[in-house]
Formats: structure tokens, C-alpha cells, sequence
């Protein structure tokens, strides 16, 4: 239940006063009326003023100081507490009252006790608003300026207001510059936008605690519209980034609610790679993502790329800052808006497994292989399962958005609610998402603002088993899902028995477990402007996040492996929460017409917690999941796990910054900053992170004021220090003592306790450090139709946390290493951004966007040089990635191979003695004639090198049509699952028709004897990556206002979408798109695969 408000006792003493106004307003009236002879003031008197953001009734005052005039008039009834700046030199009264009064709004009248102000009639009025190219544009705000009085246009752009007739109106839409019309007792008012290409020089872009003009940007910022996220059915804002940002690359879910992994610029480091959220000025904590944010609710995303826009945000800046402003109401009547759709999601880039023929065929050629009789073949007549399908569906997907927003002069509100329901592409994956918003802002008065934002979500999913995919892919197609006996089929008792292999079905029927997330990102603030120039900003955050599942494992016999026992009951509790507070003063006056200052002091206080408690009981009666209680259990069994129980972090940051902005004649900018954070998470506990940035805007020098090339030419360049404090065990560095009965020693009979060093530490461990230099080259040609932009950037992470090896041989227990800040990792590129946006051909418009970008990553430097080897793979204890000087960060690393064996003739004499006919020839890289560690070598790439996007837009009459595409290249990908094996894992069908059946068959794919060395990590399961993809097409229709006129509605649009319909890729796969951790990304093991989403909605407004 909403809290009730809570109103002063006087206030109806307060309603009394204000009623009188009108009254004692309206008896003035009356009595000029009858009083019509008498002598009213001269409206001849010469008036000097010099009032700069003055109030009315300051102005009023300073005019009755000069004249023998005398105002009547109601605060209230004529809003004089709006500021105006008005000059005049000895001029007459009459002229300056008109100059005054007609923009407010505000009539006269003279009367024998002086002058009566009274506001204006309304009048309707009407129009239509075009943009740039001449078409309609529906949904613009149109307001009365300095009342709440507004509306907004149709489809056809149509628009009805009523108006005084002295009144100015103004016209404001999203990705244009707001246009204030005075009225001049017009009753038809027509609008065009200028072009929107033009317009974006002078948009407002958010910065790290503000704005700034885009022209006057220095930094690399990146800002993305709500209204280009808004047309696609991602469920997680950041998925909708893809392939519209330069330089940031998001690898995709396809788990429901899944979050998309995001890199800014590379990867820089082997611990926390995440870069920072910022939502409304609230941090999210450090891993978390934007899952429990509607993204109809967002108003603006803003990347900021380089370390001179992000090192404001110092310690928290080194993997990048994105910043996330919802959106927040407007002055204007009550707007409604409705926004659903439903769809159906499939999966796409199906693998084709071998059938129970070809399984079999497999399987009796392996046996011949090693030897095994015929009597352990398999028949090739065998029913025939496919896992996949019968794991998979076809998956409903819906989702329903409701706002209403509104407000004053005083008082602006923003109210939504939505609900999300999506099925997994596995049966009985389920996700369900409740999201809440509730913004308000308000003016206390003309210096005073306050304002408050609270963002909540309630998620809750029904879950599937980790492994699910893993299970269908290895599980043998001769196995049936359920024997005609109704109980589930069993490897272990076809044949000989094929191996410790699940049943999947049986896997995904006993799998009970529902998980429950709950989050609040809330905020409030106060801001007190004084002095003209100077501004007070405080600001509240809160944080709060819980989460909880339980597992419930009911006692079954299924298979010959799938014996559970126990009926096991897994409860965990988890929350976190986060304060924050902060204060800034900002400096912010232009000197004369040349120099604009823009100066900012701050301060940070955070405070973070979480904890954790996880524990599980046996002899749970199974039944209603609603009766799943500890207390039901044997209390003997209770245990609590103490690898995930009670694991609180408690974290704390104080920081102060400060930030200058200088423009000279709007050509020729500065930004510096500098950031000191403290941190409670590391004994060095201060740091300091500076930037700076210059700007010169070529295109304003006299030289090139009349080109014929350029429309806007600017050159930048920055430097800056991020800190990254996401490390891996990064609280303050101990070294362990053992004190053992074994280290003492007798000296005359008297025993003396001894010790040794049984861990090896660093001094102290630091947070990592970012130096980034930037160049950037921002054009616009052919009267700004086409942009361009273009980046470089060299970002080098010093001090990164990285193992110092250590020797075996004295007995410390960390033998393979401690952490240090003993590495550098490079990432270097560049980045593109062109768009083209030609004029309308009568009512056919389009718009073209393209972004690309190269990163190189690379490893500089390690402690003695030496290597880190990670990417464990769950077969044999292999280590598929290495990160070492000169190579990138967690590349595959293995055998290079050569071909496959044809003959024993061939393994004679080679290098590897104990191979067979049919298994993989690896090189023998050092020449020594033995295959081993030393032969292996780099063999592939996880960090994609290239990434581009291409985004379009196609309007004609009232149809629209978007077009996404988005592709990543120049990676590689592990196929782990190809790989894994530990027996009679089923084979792909790709596999079954490219296999080495005898010599000469094939030089490129071993036999079907997949075992032994022919599993080592080796080039054979390193593939290439590449994809390009349609991301997304959406066609919507715009109904004209004949017809949303009839339905009372504002705008009415019906859409329909399809997302992800389309990949290319030779990738073997489900999913090219595979992420991980920095040493272990690439390595296909079980991928939720992508699935194409295909849905059709509706957009109401009123």
C-alpha cells in the first residue's frame, strides 16, 4: 500500500487565503468598471530596467519605484513567481508592460486605483508539427508555456490546444531540439523540426554527475535513444545495445532472464571484467546487470568509452561506465500509454546429431578399433531418439507495459508498471518478471528542486538442470526417452551397457527447483540553486537486493545411474544491500560571449553488504512444492554448507572529484578531472584517478567557413587513469603460519614450539590501474545528411592482478602461485561510426547507421614472464587456454594438427609411436621427435577482433520498417562439446559423413575411435567464430487520426517482430555467441543456445 501524504494543519487556513485572491481580484474589477472617470496612471512615464532572471513581481515592483503606477494583482492567479529578463532604456510604461505581460500571458487594465492583472483567455488553437523531411510527427509534446497545459500530436501530427492568444507554446520530441512559438494571436500554428542530423551538435548528452552538449563533448560517449531500444523484444536493455555501440561487445543468453555479458573496449584483466551501472545516479553493485529494468522505462543509455569521460568514476571506471537514465515525466496533461506483445520463440542453428543407425555404426566401427568382439556391436535397427526435440519446445513469450506521466510547472510524475512471461526453449523453464517505477519531481520553489526515482522488480523462474544441454548432446540416440513399461530408458542395459550416461528425460521430470529474485534501486535528491550561478546537489541512494531458491531431489530409482536418495531439501537466502550519498556544487556562467565555464566539487560515501546462508536436510516428505520445509525433515541430516554459507562482504568507499569544463567561443575545449578514492578492500587504501581532455572545433575557423566539404569538423584527444577494483581474493593480502607439533624442537629436556611460512603473499595487493589515450575525429558533410566519427585508442592495464609462480619444493600449500600486481594487458583499436540521413522524397524516408570496430588484446608483461594456463576442461584435467607475453588474454592453446594417421606404416617411426590408423597427426613443433607440452602451441582467439552493426530505418505514410544486422569476427571458439567425451557419447551427423574410415578416406577428421590423445586440445575442436546476423526487423503501422479520433485514443500502432530470425556462421554450434570468464571465454560446454523470437504488439496512447 502506497504511504498516505501527509498535509500541514494549515493548510486550509492556506486554501482560505488563496480563494481570497480571485475574490478581492475580481471586486477591484468591479469597482474601475464603475468608476470609469476617475485619474488613472500615465502609460507615457519613461521606465528604465536592466532585470535578469528576475521574478514578475520584482519587475512589477522596480516599475512602481519609477512611476506613479500601482499593480492589483494575485501572485497566485499570474504565477509572478516566474523569472523574466527583460531590458529598457527611458522607455514609455505602455511599451515595456507590453513587452512584459504579453509572453506571460498576463492582460492589463487601467483603473482609477492603479493597473489590474489579470491572466489572458484561452482561445483554441491548431496545428500540425512536420519533421525535417515534411512528415507527420505524431506523439509531440505541445505545452503551454509556464502552465500545465498541453497535449500532444496524433499520428497525422494534428494538434488542438486552447491557448491565451499572447501565449507562447512549446514543442518538444524526442532527438530534437525544443521550439518555443509565441502564439501573436494566431489561431493556426504549423511546426517543422529542423533536421534531426543538425540538431544533435547541440543535444544534451549525460555525463558523469551531469550534462554536456554534444559539440563540446571531449570524451568518447556513445548515446542510445530509448525510442531505438524500445523496437526490439530483447528482455534486458543491454542485449538491445548490441550492434549499435562501437567498441562494445555483448555476447547474449538464451537463458530466460539471462543477463548478456557485456566488454567494453576488451578485456583487461583475469578477475572482474563488468563494467559499471549507473542507473538515475545509483551504482548497481559490482557483476550486476540491468535484467530487472523494463527497458520501455529508459530514456537514454550513455557508454562512456574512454578513460577521460569515465575516470570521474574512478576505482569503479576501468571496464567502462554505463550510465542509465529512465525516464521522467513532463509539464502537460495526464498521458497514458499501453505497450504489449505476444510471441512464440524457437530454436535456431539446430545441430543435427547422429540417428540411432548412424550411432550405431559409429559405435561398432569404435569397437572394431579397439579390439572388441562382435558381440558387443550394436543392432543398426534400433528406435531412434531425438534428444533435442524431445527436450525442446516452441516457447511463448509475452510482455505488458503501462505508464502514465504528467505534470506542472511545479510538479512533474512518471508512473509505470510491466509483466513479463517467457518460457525457456527446454521444457519446464519458465521466467516471470514484475517490474514497478514510480518517479516525481518537484519545484519547492524557483531555487529549490526535489525529486525522487524507485525502480522494483520481482523475478521468479522455474529452473532446469545446468547440464541440460550438455545431456542431450552426448546422450546415445539409441536410447528411448520411456520404455513401453512406462519407467525410463536405461543405458547401462542396452548391449553390454553403454556407459554412465543420464536419462535427459529423467534428468529434466526429478529436477525441482524455483528461484526468486527481489530488487530496489531507489533514490532522492535536493538541489538549491543560488547565486545565479552556483548549484547544490544532495542525493540518497538505496540498493537493496534478495534472492532465494530451493532443491528439492525426491528419492527415485530411474536408471542404473540416476538413483536418488534421501528426498534432499537445498534452501539458500542471499541479500545485499548498498547506501550511497553524495553532494556536488556546480559552477556554471558564461563570461561575455566568448568563454563558458562549467566547474564541479563532489564527494562519495558507499557503504556495501551481503550475505549468504545455504543449507539442505534430508527426508523431506515429497508432495506440494508449497510444503518443502526444513522443519518436515530428519534433523540429524540438517547441514549447512560452508563452501556457501555465510560469506558477507562488507565494502566501503569514500571518494572526492572535482571536474572543470572550458569553451572558448564554443571552438576550442578543456575537460580535466580527478578523482581520490578510498577503499576499504585494500591496505594501499587511497588512489588517484585524473583525465584530461581537449577539443578544437575545426569546422568555426575562418579558413573553412565556407568549405563545401565539411558541415562540422572536430578533433580530440584524451588521456586518463581508471581503477578497477572487481580482483579475484582482493581483500588486504595475509600469509598463513603453521604452527604444527612437528616444527618444535627439545633444547635440555624443555620442548620449543616452532613454525613455518605455509603460504606465500603479496605485500600488498592494489587495485588495477587503466592508462588510456584517445584520439577522436568527429565529421559531418553534405549539409550534415551524413556523420562520421572516428576513434583510436591505446588502453593498457598496469598492475593487473596476475599468479607469481611458486617453487614446489619448500612444502608452502599455495604452490601454484599467489596473486600480485605483477602483469600489463594492452587493448588496442579502433572504432567507427557513420550515419546517413538524406532528405525526404515526399513521403518515403530513411536513416542508415553503421558501426564497426577492431581491438587487439594482448598480454605485455607477467611476473618473470611467466604463464597462467586455466580453461580446465572436465575430461582428464586439460588446460585449454594459456595467457602469456604476447599472445591475448585466455588463448587456446594446444596441439597444432598435422592430418590423421592413414596406415600403422605412418605411425612407425613418428612422433607419436602409440597412435593408430585414424586418430590426429600432431606437429612436432621443437623437432625433437617426441609429441609434449612443448609442442603446444597458440591456436586461437576468444576476443572477438572485429565487431559492426549496421541499423536502418524506413518510413512511408504511416509505415515504418527497422532493420538491425550485427556480426563479430576474427574469433575463435572451443567446441567443447565436441570434445568431452569419456566413452559412447553420441556423435554429430556432420561428424558421421567427414569421419576416417579407412586410408585415404580423409585427412581432416580422425575415426570414429574418439579416445586417448585424440582428445587432447588440439586445433581439430578450435573453430572459427564468425557470424554475422539479423538481429532484428520490426514493421509497424501508424493508424491516422480519423481513426484514432474515433477510438479516443492519442496514437495507435500495431508492429510486428522478428528477432534473431537469421544467423550465419560456420561454426558448428548452437551458438557462435559463447562467453566465460577472461581465462576460460570461448569454451562451448553447454550453451543455452540463442533462440529467433518472432511476436507481433500493439502501442496505445492517450
Amino acid at each position: 500500500m502506497l504511504p498516505r501524504l501527509l498535509f500541514s494543519p494549515a493548510l486550509p487556513t492556506l486554501k482560505r487565503a488563496a480563494l481570497l485572491q480571485p475574490l478581492c481580484l475580481t471586486l477591484l474589477s468591479s469597482m474601475a468598471v464603475a468608476n470609469p472617470t476617475a485619474a488613472q496612471p500615465s502609460l507615457t512615464q519613461a521606465v528604465t530596467l536592466n532585470a535578469q532572471d528576475a521574478t514578475v513581481y520584482t519587475v512589477l515592483a522596480d516599475i512602481e519605484k519609477q512611476t506613479d503606477a500601482r499593480f492589483q494583482y494575485s501572485r497566485q492567479l499570474i504565477r509572478a513567481g516566474r523569472h523574466v529578463s527583460l531590458k529598457a532604456a527611458g522607455q514609455p510604461l505602455g511599451e515595456v508592460l507590453v513587452a512584459l505581460l504579453e509572453p506571460l500571458c498576463i492582460r492589463y487594465t487601467l483603473t482609477a486605483e492603479g493597473i489590474v492583472l489579470r491572466p489572458a483567455a484561452d482561445t483554441p488553437v491548431t496545428g500540425k508539427v512536420v519533421d525535417e523531411k515534411g512528415e507527420a510527427l505524431p506523439g509531440v509534446n505541445v505545452i503551454v508555456k509556464g502552465t500545465s497545459v498541453g497535449t500532444a500530436t496524433g499520428a497525422d501530427g494534428q494538434y488542438t490546444i486552447n491557448a491565451p492568444t499572447g501565449a507562447t507554446l512549446v514543442f518538444s520530441f524526442v532527438g530534437y531540439t525544443a521550439q518555443e512559438i509565441p502564439l501573436n494571436g494566431r489561431a493556426t500554428l504549423d511546426v517543422k523540426f529542423e533536421a534531426a542530423a543538425s540538431q544533435t551538435l547541440n543535444d544534451v548528452v549525460v555525463v558523469g554527475y551531469g550534462t554536456q552538449v554534444k559539440r563540446e563533448v571531449t570524451g568518447a560517449i556513445a548515446s542510445v535513444k530509448g525510442s531505438e531500444l524500445v523496437n526490439q523484444s530483447s528482455q534486458n536493455p543491454v542485449s538491445s545495445l548490441q550492434g549499435k555501440v562501437s567498441g562494445v561487445q555483448i555476447t547474449n543468453s538464451g537463458t530466460p532472464g539471462g543477463a548478456p555479458q557485456i566488454r567494453v573496449r576488451g578485456t583487461g584483466s583475469i578477475g572482474g571484467v563488468s563494467p559499471l551501472y549507473v542507473v538515475d545516479g545509483t551504482f548497481l553493485p559490482d557483476g550486476a546487470d540491468l535484467s530487472f529494468l523494463n527497458q520501455d522505462d529508459i530514456a537514454s543509455i550513455e557508454v562512456l568509452k574512454d578513460a577521460a569521460s569515465a575516470s570521474i568514476y574512478g576505482i569503479k571506471a576501468a571496464n567502462g561506465v554505463i550510465l542509465v537514465t529512465t525516464r521522467r515525466g513532463q509539464s502537460g496533461a495526464p498521458r497514458i500509454n499501453y505497450n504489449g506483445f505476444v510471441g512464440v520463440q524457437t530454436v535456431t542453428n539446430k545441430v543435427q546429431m547422429a540417428n540411432a543407425s548412424e550411432y550405431a555404426t559409429l559405435y561398432n566401427e569404435k569397437n572394431a578399433l579397439q579390439g572388441a568382439p562382435a558381440s558387443a556391436n550394436l543392432a543398426t535397427d534400433l528406435p531412434s531418439t531425438d534428444w533435442f526435440n524431445q527436450l525442446s519446445r516452441k516457447a511463448l513469450i509475452t510482455n505488458h507495459q503501462l505508464s502514465l506521466s504528467g505534470g506542472s510547472d511545479k510538479i512533474s510524475y512518471s508512473f509505470s508498471g510491466s509483466y513479463l512471461k517467457q518460457q525457456g526453449i527446454i521444457k519446464n523453464n519458465d521466467f516471470e518478471r514484475i517490474t514497478a517505477r514510480l518517479q516525481t519531481d518537484f519545484s519547492a520553489t524557483d531555487h529549490i528542486k526535489l525529486g525522487y526515482n524507485v525502480l522494483f522488480s520481482n523475478i521468479n523462474s522455474t529452473d532446469v538442470p545446468g547440464d541440460i544441454f550438455y545431456q542431450g548432446y552426448v546422450a546415445p540416440p539409441v536410447v528411448q526417452p520411456f520404455l513401453p513399461s512406462g519407467r525410463y530408458g536405461d543405458p547401462g542395459l542396452i548391449g553390454t551397457g553403454l556407459g554412465s550416461f543420464s536419462n535427459p528425460q529423467g534428468t529434466l521430470d526429478y529436477f525441482n527447483q524455483q528461484s526468486q529474485r527481489q530488487n530496489l534501486v531507489s533514490s532522492v535528491f535536493a538541489s538549491f540553486n543560488f547565486l545565479q550561478y552556483l548549484t547544490f546537489r544532495t542525493s540518497l541512494g538505496v540498493n537493496y537486493g534478495s534472492s532465494k531458491f530451493y532443491n528439492y531431489q525426491k528419492a527415485d530409482s530411474l536408471t542404473t545411474v540416476q538413483v536418488y536418495r534421501g528426498n534432499t531439501l537445498r534452501r539458500s537466502f542471499g541479500q545485499n544491500n548498498q547506501v550511497q550519498w553524495e553532494n556536488t556544487l556546480t559552477f556554471d556562467r558564461s563570461f561575455g560571449t566568448d568563454h563558458h565555464l562549467t566547474a564541479l566539487v563532489g564527494t562519495t560515501a558507499l557503504r556495501y553488504r551481503t550475505d549468504n546462508i545455504t543449507g539442505s536436510i534430508n527426508g523431506v516428505p515429497s508432495g506440494s512444492n508449497d510444503f518443502l520445509y526444513f522443519r518436515l525433515g530428519t534433523g540429524n541430516t540438517a547441514n549447512l554448507n560452508p563452501a556457501d554459507t555465510e560469506l558477507p562482504d562488507l565494502y566501503k568507499l569514500f571518494s572526492v572529484f572535482a571536474r572543470v569544463n572550458y569553451a572558448y567561443k564554443g571552438r576550442y575545449l578543456l575537460t580535466a578531472s580527478i578523482r581520490r578514492d578510498g577503499s576499504s578492500r585494500y591496505s594501499e587504501r587511497y588512489g588517484n584517478f585524473p583525465s584530461v581532455g581537449l577539443g578544437w572545433v575545426v569546422s568555426d575557423e575562418s579558413f573553412l567557413q565556407n568549405n563545401s566539404i565539411f558541415s562540422f569538423l572536430k578533433l580530440r584527444a584524451s588521456y586518463g587513469i581508471l581503477g578497477n577494483s572487481q580482483l579475484p581474493n582482493s581483500n588486504i593480502a595475509t600469509q598463513l603460519v603453521d604452527f604444527g607439533a612437528g616444527y618444535g624442537t627439545f633444547f635440555n629436556g624443555q620442548f620449543y614450539p616452532g613454525a613455518t611460512v605455509g603460504t606465500l603473499a603479496a605485500n600488498q595487493l592494489r587495485w588495477e590501474k587503466v592508462r588510456e589515450a584517445d584520439a577522436g575525429l568527429e565529421m559531418r558533410f553534405l549539409d550534415n545528411r551524413l556523420t562520421a566519427e572516428f576513434d583510436y585508442y591505446n588502453r593498457r592495464t598496469v598492475d593487473a592482478v596476475f599468479p607469481v609462480p611458486v617453487l614446489i619444493s619448500p612444502g608452502y600449500t599455495n604452490s601454484g602461485g599467489f596473486l600480485s600486481n605483477s602483469a600489463t594487458f594492452q587493448n588496442q583499436g579502433v572504432e567507427m561510426a557513420l550515419r546517413w540521413a538524406p532528405t525526404a522524397t515526399g513521403d518515403f524516408s530513411y536513416n542508415l547507421g553503421i558501426t564497426g570496430a577492431y581491438n587487439q588484446n594482448k598480454v605485455i608483461s607477467t611476473a618473470g614472464n611467466a604463464p597462467l594456463y586455466a580453461g580446465g576442461l572436465p575430461v582428464a584435467g586439460y588446460l585449454a587456454t594459456v595467457s602469456q607475453v604476447g599472445a591475448p588474454l585466455g588463448a587456446f592453446y594446444g596441439y597444432e594438427v598435422a592430418g590423421v594417421f592413414q596406415t600403422a606404416q605412418d605411425v612407425t617411426g613418428s612422433a607419436q609411436p602409440g597412435a593408430k590408423a585414424g586418430d590426429l597427426r600432431y606437429r612436432d613443433v621443437n623437432g625433437d621427435g617426441v609429441i609434449d607440452n612443448r609442442d603446444k602451441v597458440v591456436l586461437g582467439n576468444p576476443n572477438p577482433r572485429f565487431t559492426y552493426g549496421v541499423n536502418t530505418n524506413f518510413r512511408y505514410k504511416g509505415f515504418d520498417l527497422q532493420i538491425d544486422i550485427q556480426g563479430v569476427g576474427g574469433v575463435e571458439v572451443l567446441n567443447g562439446l565436441r570434445e568431452v567425451r569419456y566413452g559412447n557419447e553420441n556423435f554429430t551427423k556432420a561428424f558421421y559423413d567427414t569421419r576416417w574410415t579407412g586410408a585415404g578416406s580423409t585427412n581432416s577428421a580422425p575415426s570414429a575411435n574418439l579416445a586417448g590423445t585424440n582428445l587432447d586440445v588440439s586445433s581439430y575442436y578450435i573453430e572459427k567464430a564468425d557470424y554475422i546476423r539479423l538481429r532484428n526487423v520490426q514493421l509497424g503501422y501508424n493508424f491516422p487520426k480519423a481513426v484514432t479520433g474515433a477510438l479516443r485514443t492519442q496514437t495507435l500502432r500495431l508492429y510486428a517482430n522478428a528477432q534473431n530470425p537469421l544467423t550465419l556462421t560456420k561454426y558448428s554450434g548452437f551458438t557462435p555467441e559463447v562467453g566465460g570468464a577472461p581465462t576460460s571465454a570461448g569454451i562451448d560446454l553447454n550453451v543455452y543456445p540463442l533462440s529467433a523470437t518472432y511476436n507481433i504488439g500493439i502501442n496505445i496512447g492517450f
